[in-house]
């Protein structure tokens, strides 16, 4: 059975760079701060701002970019070990992770 190490076709710092720039700006939007990196937020006009908690906004994404930090750390750890269709279940986890970050900003990230 093939690994995940036999079809990787790049350095293994690759990894461990988006490993760390993904727990860097999870920390940074966990903390609070950084609204900047979340797309559509940062463009908005004040008044669009006005409707959303900017707080739980930067929580509930950086709770997000935290799940694929995780996911790349086992990817680069576990690499050896995984098997090659680890890649579906990852793209699997990225998109449900978008989605429900996507679905929880809409909803309960909202001023009432």
């Amino acid at each position: 059975m093939m690994k995940l190490a036999d079809i990787s076709s790049g350095g293994d710092w690759i990894i461990w760079v988006a490993f760390v720039i993904f727990l860097a700006v999870s920390i940074m939007l966990l903390s609070g701060h950084g609204s900047w990196f979340i797309s559509g937020y940062n463009t908005a006009p004040k008044e669009e701002k006005a409707k959303y908690d900017e707080k739980k906004l930067c929580r509930t994404t950086g709770v997000g970019m935290a799940v694929i930090a995780l996911l790349i750390l086992v990817m680069g750890l576990f690499e050896d070990m995984l098997p090659a269709s680890f890649v579906y279940i990852s793209l699997g986890v990225v998109i449900a992770d978008c989605l429900v970050m996507i679905i929880v900003s809409h909803t309960l990230c909202k001023q009432e």
